[in-house]
Order: structure tokens, then C-alpha cells, then sequence
């Protein structure tokens, strides 16, 4: 792993929450947005 990749970056609050869904009463995130969050 790069040392470019442990650099921490901040995201606003608002942008996760917003990927955060209620699925049958469940919290779930959206593997498409997992992976854009982690970059891979």
C-alpha cells in the first residue's frame, strides 16, 4: 500500500448519512457506495 493511501480525508457527516438507507428496519450502505467511500 502506498504512503499516498494512509492519508486520512476528512468527508463531511452529511455526505455519508446520506448513502445510509433504511431497509427493512435495517441500516444499510449500498456496496457501489462502500466501495466509492473506501476508493477501490
Amino acid at each position: 500500500m502506498s504512503k499516498d493511501r494512509d492519508d486520512k480525508i476528512m468527508l463531511p457527516d452529511e455526505v455519508i448519512i446520506s448513502k445510509i438507507y433504511f431497509i427493512r428496519g435495517q441500516k444499510v450502505m449500498i456496496d457501489r457506495d462502500l466501495a466509492e467511500l473506501y476508493e477501490v
